[in-house]
Protein backbone atom coordinates (compact mmCIF):
# COMPACT_ATOMS: atom_id res chain seq x y z
CA UNK A 1 0.00 0.00 0.00
CA UNK A 2 1.03 3.81 -0.36
CA UNK A 3 2.94 5.63 2.13
CA UNK A 4 4.14 9.04 2.26
CA UNK A 5 6.09 11.72 4.18
CA UNK A 6 5.42 15.00 4.38
CA UNK A 7 9.07 16.72 6.39
CA UNK A 8 8.63 20.20 7.60
CA UNK A 9 12.16 21.81 8.64
CA UNK A 10 11.29 22.87 12.21
CA UNK A 11 11.30 26.99 12.50
CA UNK A 12 13.49 26.65 9.52
CA UNK A 13 15.26 30.33 9.26
CA UNK A 14 15.18 30.92 12.92
CA UNK A 15 17.08 27.44 13.14
CA UNK A 16 19.57 28.43 10.49
CA UNK A 17 20.31 31.43 12.52
CA UNK A 18 20.35 29.42 15.71
CA UNK A 19 22.91 26.86 14.37
CA UNK A 20 25.24 29.67 12.73
CA UNK A 21 25.20 31.98 15.80
CA UNK A 22 25.73 29.38 18.77
CA UNK A 23 24.90 32.64 21.54
CA UNK A 24 21.07 32.31 19.78
CA UNK A 25 20.19 29.18 20.83
CA UNK A 26 17.79 28.67 23.40
CA UNK A 27 16.76 32.49 22.97
CA UNK A 28 13.74 34.35 20.95
CA UNK A 29 15.04 34.46 17.70
CA UNK A 30 12.61 36.72 14.81
CA UNK A 31 13.33 36.49 11.39
CA UNK A 32 12.23 38.91 8.61
CA UNK A 33 13.67 42.50 9.74
CA UNK A 34 14.24 44.68 12.84
CA UNK A 35 12.70 47.07 14.96
CA UNK A 36 11.83 50.29 12.50
CA UNK A 37 12.35 48.60 8.87
CA UNK A 38 9.31 49.57 7.45
CA UNK A 39 6.52 47.29 6.51
CA UNK A 40 8.54 44.14 7.33
CA UNK A 41 6.75 41.11 8.78
CA UNK A 42 7.84 38.34 10.44
CA UNK A 43 9.01 35.78 7.72
CA UNK A 44 10.25 32.83 10.96
CA UNK A 45 9.77 32.96 14.61
CA UNK A 46 11.71 30.56 16.93
CA UNK A 47 9.94 28.43 19.40
CA UNK A 48 11.06 30.85 22.21
CA UNK A 49 9.66 33.39 20.44
CA UNK A 50 6.36 31.72 19.58
CA UNK A 51 5.78 31.55 23.49
CA UNK A 52 5.37 35.54 23.32
CA UNK A 53 2.19 35.28 20.64
CA UNK A 54 4.80 35.97 17.65
CA UNK A 55 3.97 34.18 14.52
CA UNK A 56 4.66 34.25 10.44
CA UNK A 57 3.45 37.33 8.70
CA UNK A 58 2.83 39.80 11.76
CA UNK A 59 4.37 43.00 11.41
CA UNK A 60 8.15 43.18 13.14
CA UNK A 61 6.61 46.44 14.98
CA UNK A 62 3.65 44.35 16.52
CA UNK A 63 6.85 41.27 17.14
CA UNK A 64 8.33 44.29 19.03
CA UNK A 65 5.39 44.74 21.22
CA UNK A 66 5.25 41.20 22.37
CA UNK A 67 8.67 40.60 22.79
CA UNK A 68 11.01 43.26 22.67
CA UNK A 69 14.07 41.70 24.15
CA UNK A 70 13.57 39.05 21.12
CA UNK A 71 16.50 38.94 18.73
CA UNK A 72 15.54 40.83 15.27
CA UNK A 73 17.16 39.81 12.35
CA UNK A 74 17.03 40.69 8.62
CA UNK A 75 16.94 37.45 6.32
CA UNK A 76 19.90 35.51 4.38
CA UNK A 77 18.01 34.07 1.44
CA UNK A 78 21.09 32.48 0.06
CA UNK A 79 22.30 30.63 3.72
CA UNK A 80 18.54 29.75 3.77
CA UNK A 81 18.38 28.31 0.49
CA UNK A 82 22.07 26.05 0.60
CA UNK A 83 20.77 24.50 3.84
CA UNK A 84 17.61 23.79 2.48
CA UNK A 85 19.65 22.04 -0.71
CA UNK A 86 21.51 19.83 2.23
CA UNK A 87 18.33 18.86 3.98
CA UNK A 88 16.86 18.06 0.62
CA UNK A 89 19.37 15.65 -0.93
CA UNK A 90 19.39 13.87 2.08
CA UNK A 91 15.57 13.25 1.30
CA UNK A 92 16.89 12.15 -1.78
CA UNK A 93 18.58 9.29 -0.41
CA UNK A 94 15.94 7.56 1.14
CA UNK A 95 13.46 7.98 -1.79
CA UNK A 96 13.66 9.24 -5.32
CA UNK A 97 10.10 9.90 -5.62
CA UNK A 98 10.46 14.02 -3.73
CA UNK A 99 8.03 16.74 -4.31
CA UNK A 100 9.46 19.80 -2.45
CA UNK A 101 5.97 22.28 -1.97
CA UNK A 102 8.45 24.76 -0.31
CA UNK A 103 12.23 26.04 0.67
CA UNK A 104 11.37 24.18 4.14
CA UNK A 105 8.90 21.15 3.30
CA UNK A 106 8.53 18.24 1.10
CA UNK A 107 6.52 15.15 0.26
CA UNK A 108 8.17 11.94 -0.04
CA UNK A 109 6.71 8.78 -1.72
CA UNK A 110 8.40 5.58 0.58
CA UNK A 111 6.12 3.52 -0.87
CA UNK A 112 8.00 -0.13 -1.65
CA UNK A 113 10.89 1.20 0.84
CA UNK A 114 10.12 -1.84 3.61
CA UNK A 115 13.20 -3.64 1.96
CA UNK A 116 15.84 -1.36 2.05
CA UNK A 117 15.08 0.97 5.37
CA UNK A 118 12.55 -1.12 7.33
CA UNK A 119 8.66 -0.55 8.59
CA UNK A 120 7.44 3.14 7.02
CA UNK A 121 7.86 4.40 10.84
CA UNK A 122 11.63 2.95 10.89
CA UNK A 123 12.39 5.33 7.64
CA UNK A 124 10.51 8.15 9.17
CA UNK A 125 12.94 8.20 12.58
CA UNK A 126 16.20 7.43 10.29
CA UNK A 127 15.21 10.30 8.04
CA UNK A 128 14.84 12.62 11.15
CA UNK A 129 18.04 11.17 12.81
CA UNK A 130 19.85 11.75 9.84
CA UNK A 131 19.43 15.25 9.24
CA UNK A 132 19.90 16.22 12.42
CA UNK A 133 23.17 14.75 12.45
CA UNK A 134 24.57 15.64 9.25
CA UNK A 135 22.75 19.69 9.43
CA UNK A 136 22.36 20.20 12.51
CA UNK A 137 18.69 21.02 12.25
CA UNK A 138 15.50 19.26 12.89
CA UNK A 139 12.98 18.15 11.06
CA UNK A 140 8.71 17.31 11.76
CA UNK A 141 6.79 14.60 10.10
CA UNK A 142 3.89 13.14 9.38
CA UNK A 143 3.32 9.76 7.75
CA UNK A 144 0.27 8.68 6.13
CA UNK A 145 -1.03 6.64 3.03
CA UNK A 146 -1.74 10.28 1.40
CA UNK A 147 -0.11 13.50 0.74
CA UNK A 148 -3.04 15.47 2.31
CA UNK A 149 -3.15 13.50 5.47
CA UNK A 150 0.24 13.63 6.04
CA UNK A 151 1.03 17.27 5.53
CA UNK A 152 -1.98 17.60 8.74
CA UNK A 153 -0.04 14.98 10.61
CA UNK A 154 3.35 16.47 10.06
CA UNK A 155 1.97 19.46 12.37
CA UNK A 156 0.46 17.23 15.41
CA UNK A 157 3.54 17.11 17.29
CA UNK A 158 6.23 19.86 16.79
CA UNK A 159 8.76 20.82 16.82
CA UNK A 160 11.00 17.39 16.11
CA UNK A 161 7.93 15.14 16.17
CA UNK A 162 6.54 12.13 13.83
CA UNK A 163 3.10 11.62 13.80
CA UNK A 164 1.64 8.55 12.50
CA UNK A 165 -1.76 8.09 10.98
CA UNK A 166 -2.17 4.02 10.76
CA UNK A 167 -3.88 2.89 7.30
CA UNK A 168 -7.35 2.79 7.73
CA UNK A 169 -7.99 5.68 10.25
CA UNK A 170 -7.68 8.69 7.99
CA UNK A 171 -11.14 9.39 8.06
CA UNK A 172 -11.50 9.17 12.25
CA UNK A 173 -8.11 11.53 12.26
CA UNK A 174 -9.71 14.37 10.09
CA UNK A 175 -13.00 14.06 12.06
CA UNK A 176 -11.23 14.52 15.68
CA UNK A 177 -9.64 17.67 14.13
CA UNK A 178 -10.80 21.93 15.04
CA UNK A 179 -11.38 23.38 11.48
CA UNK A 180 -8.28 25.62 11.59
CA UNK A 181 -6.45 22.33 10.78
CA UNK A 182 -7.73 21.74 7.27
CA UNK A 183 -5.10 22.16 4.64
CA UNK A 184 -6.60 24.91 1.90
CA UNK A 185 -9.24 26.88 4.26
CA UNK A 186 -7.63 30.13 4.37
CA UNK A 187 -9.07 32.69 6.57
CA UNK A 188 -12.21 33.73 4.42
CA UNK A 189 -13.21 30.32 4.63
CA UNK A 190 -12.37 29.87 8.51
CA UNK A 191 -14.41 33.13 8.85
CA UNK A 192 -17.54 31.34 7.15
CA UNK A 193 -16.58 28.50 9.25
CA UNK A 194 -17.19 31.04 12.11
CA UNK A 195 -20.08 31.78 11.05
CA UNK A 196 -21.86 28.76 10.62
CA UNK A 197 -21.05 27.67 13.47
CA UNK A 198 -19.03 24.89 12.20
CA UNK A 199 -15.88 24.20 15.07
CA UNK A 200 -14.59 20.96 14.00
CA UNK A 201 -14.19 18.73 11.06
CA UNK A 202 -16.93 16.37 12.30
CA UNK A 203 -19.16 19.30 12.22
CA UNK A 204 -18.46 19.69 8.45
CA UNK A 205 -18.58 15.69 8.06
CA UNK A 206 -22.14 15.44 8.64
CA UNK A 207 -23.21 18.36 5.89
CA UNK A 208 -24.34 16.66 2.49
CA UNK A 209 -22.37 17.40 -0.42
CA UNK A 210 -24.94 19.32 -2.05
CA UNK A 211 -25.16 22.14 1.05
CA UNK A 212 -21.59 22.18 1.03
CA UNK A 213 -21.57 23.16 -2.44
CA UNK A 214 -24.49 25.73 -1.80
CA UNK A 215 -22.26 27.48 1.18
CA UNK A 216 -18.82 27.09 -0.41
CA UNK A 217 -19.34 27.26 -4.19
CA UNK A 218 -18.70 24.00 -5.98
CA UNK A 219 -14.98 23.48 -6.25
CA UNK A 220 -14.49 24.49 -2.41
CA UNK A 221 -17.47 22.55 -1.45
CA UNK A 222 -16.07 19.39 -2.93
CA UNK A 223 -12.54 19.98 -1.17
CA UNK A 224 -13.87 20.49 2.37
CA UNK A 225 -16.00 16.80 1.69
CA UNK A 226 -13.34 14.98 0.65
CA UNK A 227 -10.57 16.64 2.92
CA UNK A 228 -12.34 16.14 6.05
CA UNK A 229 -12.86 12.12 5.10
CA UNK A 230 -9.10 11.74 4.51
CA UNK A 231 -8.93 11.37 0.82
CA UNK A 232 -5.58 10.69 -1.55
CA UNK A 233 -4.19 14.42 -1.90
CA UNK A 234 -4.37 13.66 -5.86
CA UNK A 235 -8.58 14.26 -5.00
CA UNK A 236 -7.78 17.80 -4.31
CA UNK A 237 -6.84 20.71 -7.47
CA UNK A 238 -8.66 22.98 -4.48
CA UNK A 239 -5.37 23.49 -3.42
CA UNK A 240 -2.69 25.35 -4.46
CA UNK A 241 -0.03 25.02 -2.33
CA UNK A 242 1.21 21.20 -4.00
CA UNK A 243 0.32 22.45 -7.82
CA UNK A 244 2.19 25.77 -7.71
CA UNK A 245 4.99 28.26 -6.58
CA UNK A 246 5.24 32.12 -6.07
CA UNK A 247 7.57 34.58 -4.44
CA UNK A 248 7.03 38.31 -3.96
CA UNK A 249 9.13 41.60 -2.96
CA UNK A 250 7.59 44.19 -0.65
CA UNK A 251 8.95 47.68 -1.06
CA UNK A 252 10.34 49.73 1.98
CA UNK A 253 8.40 52.57 0.75
CA UNK A 254 5.37 53.19 -2.05
CA UNK A 255 7.12 52.26 -5.28
CA UNK A 256 6.10 54.28 -8.73
CA UNK A 257 9.27 53.31 -10.77
CA UNK A 258 8.09 51.45 -13.01
CA UNK A 259 11.88 50.55 -14.05
CA UNK A 260 12.62 49.02 -10.70
CA UNK A 261 9.18 47.19 -10.49
CA UNK A 262 10.50 45.43 -13.48
CA UNK A 263 13.60 45.20 -11.51
CA UNK A 264 11.96 43.20 -8.56
CA UNK A 265 10.07 41.36 -11.38
CA UNK A 266 13.38 39.80 -12.78
CA UNK A 267 14.62 38.93 -9.13
CA UNK A 268 11.16 37.06 -8.38
CA UNK A 269 11.91 35.08 -11.47
CA UNK A 270 15.12 33.65 -10.45
CA UNK A 271 13.63 32.45 -7.66
CA UNK A 272 11.11 31.12 -9.43
CA UNK A 273 13.02 29.05 -12.15
CA UNK A 274 15.65 28.30 -10.05
CA UNK A 275 12.80 26.19 -7.83
CA UNK A 276 10.85 24.89 -10.91
CA UNK A 277 14.69 23.01 -12.57
CA UNK A 278 15.34 21.98 -9.27
CA UNK A 279 11.94 20.55 -8.97
CA UNK A 280 11.73 19.30 -12.74
CA UNK A 281 8.29 20.31 -13.02
CA UNK A 282 7.36 23.40 -16.00
CA UNK A 283 4.31 25.36 -16.17
CA UNK A 284 1.98 26.89 -19.22
CA UNK A 285 0.07 29.34 -16.57
CA UNK A 286 1.68 32.61 -15.10
CA UNK A 287 -0.01 34.53 -12.24
CA UNK A 288 0.84 38.40 -11.02
CA UNK A 289 -0.32 40.04 -7.48
CA UNK A 290 0.13 44.04 -7.21
CA UNK A 291 -0.90 45.46 -4.05
CA UNK A 292 -1.02 49.15 -3.97
CA UNK A 293 -0.45 51.75 -0.97
CA UNK A 294 -4.20 51.51 0.42
CA UNK A 295 -3.74 47.57 0.64
CA UNK A 296 -5.68 46.68 -2.41
CA UNK A 297 -4.83 43.87 -4.54
CA UNK A 298 -4.74 43.15 -8.19
CA UNK A 299 -4.21 40.13 -9.54
CA UNK A 300 -3.88 38.03 -13.26
CA UNK A 301 -2.58 35.41 -14.48
CA UNK A 302 -2.32 33.88 -18.03
CA UNK A 303 -2.18 30.52 -19.75
CA UNK A 304 -0.19 29.76 -22.96
CA UNK A 305 0.44 27.21 -25.19
CA UNK A 306 3.79 26.08 -24.37
CA UNK A 307 5.46 25.90 -20.82
CA UNK A 308 8.20 28.61 -19.34
CA UNK A 309 11.46 26.67 -20.18
CA UNK A 310 13.33 30.23 -19.94
CA UNK A 311 13.80 33.23 -17.47
CA UNK A 312 13.75 35.56 -20.16
CA UNK A 313 10.19 33.94 -21.65
CA UNK A 314 9.29 34.24 -17.76
CA UNK A 315 10.00 37.65 -17.60
CA UNK A 316 8.76 38.94 -20.49
CA UNK A 317 5.24 37.00 -19.61
CA UNK A 318 5.10 39.21 -16.16
CA UNK A 319 5.91 42.45 -17.58
CA UNK A 320 3.11 41.86 -20.43
CA UNK A 321 0.69 41.12 -17.49
CA UNK A 322 2.20 43.69 -15.05
CA UNK A 323 1.91 46.63 -17.97
CA UNK A 324 -1.68 45.22 -18.44
CA UNK A 325 -2.87 45.20 -15.13
CA UNK A 326 -1.21 48.31 -13.43
CA UNK A 327 -3.46 51.10 -12.71
CA UNK A 328 -1.09 53.93 -13.72
CA UNK A 329 -0.09 56.59 -11.14
CA UNK A 330 -0.72 54.55 -7.80
CA UNK A 331 1.85 53.61 -5.71
CA UNK A 332 3.20 49.91 -4.81
CA UNK A 333 3.79 48.16 -1.90
CA UNK A 334 4.24 44.68 -2.72
CA UNK A 335 4.71 42.91 -6.21
CA UNK A 336 4.58 38.89 -6.51
CA UNK A 337 4.04 36.17 -9.35
CA UNK A 338 3.61 32.54 -9.59
CA UNK A 339 3.64 29.69 -11.39
CA UNK A 340 0.19 27.58 -11.15
CA UNK A 341 -0.68 23.95 -12.42
CA UNK A 342 2.79 22.89 -12.44
CA UNK A 343 3.32 19.27 -14.21
CA UNK A 344 6.51 16.92 -14.62
CA UNK A 345 8.76 18.52 -16.74
CA UNK A 346 8.55 17.50 -20.22
CA UNK A 347 10.25 21.01 -21.12
CA UNK A 348 13.69 20.03 -23.40
CA UNK A 349 14.92 20.82 -27.04
CA UNK A 350 12.02 19.58 -29.30
CA UNK A 351 10.11 21.13 -31.86
CA UNK A 352 8.58 23.52 -29.87
CA UNK A 353 11.10 25.61 -29.77
CA UNK A 354 14.14 27.54 -31.73
CA UNK A 355 17.48 26.46 -31.89
CA UNK A 356 18.38 29.78 -29.63
CA UNK A 357 15.87 28.94 -27.20
CA UNK A 358 17.46 25.30 -27.25
CA UNK A 359 20.55 27.22 -26.03
CA UNK A 360 18.96 29.55 -23.47
CA UNK A 361 17.63 26.27 -21.62
CA UNK A 362 20.57 24.55 -21.62
CA UNK A 363 22.50 27.75 -19.88
CA UNK A 364 19.88 28.46 -17.50
CA UNK A 365 19.91 24.84 -16.72
CA UNK A 366 23.86 25.00 -16.64
CA UNK A 367 23.75 28.03 -14.47
CA UNK A 368 21.21 26.20 -12.03
CA UNK A 369 23.55 23.29 -11.59
CA UNK A 370 26.62 25.41 -11.02
CA UNK A 371 24.43 27.28 -8.15
CA UNK A 372 23.44 24.01 -6.39
CA UNK A 373 27.48 22.46 -6.07
CA UNK A 374 28.62 25.87 -5.54
CA UNK A 375 26.26 27.95 -3.52
CA UNK A 376 28.82 30.49 -2.78
CA UNK A 377 28.63 31.30 -6.83
CA UNK A 378 25.47 33.08 -6.85
CA UNK A 379 25.48 33.34 -10.37
CA UNK A 380 22.12 35.35 -11.33
CA UNK A 381 20.15 36.71 -14.44
CA UNK A 382 20.87 40.24 -14.63
CA UNK A 383 18.73 43.15 -16.43
CA UNK A 384 19.87 45.26 -19.35
CA UNK A 385 19.67 48.67 -18.90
Amino acid sequence: MPYFIHADIDAFYASVEQLDNPEYRGKPVIVGGIPGDRRTVVSTASYEARRYGVHSAMPIARAYELCPHGIFLRGRMKRYQEKSREVMGIFMEFTPDLRQISIDEAFLDITGTERIFGPPSELADKLKTTVRERTGLTVSTGLASNKYVAKIASGMSKPDGCFIVENGGEESFMRSLSVDKIWGAGNKAQAKFKKYGYKTCDDIYKIPLQRLCSVFGKAFGDFLYRAVRGEAASSFDYIRGARSISAEHTFGFDMYDQFAVETAIMKICNTLMYRLLDSRLESRTVSLKIRYEDFSTETARETSEHPVCTMNDLFDRLCALFHRKYKRGRGIRLIGAGLMNLENAECSSGELFEFEDERKIRLEKCIHEINKKFPRAAIKKARLI
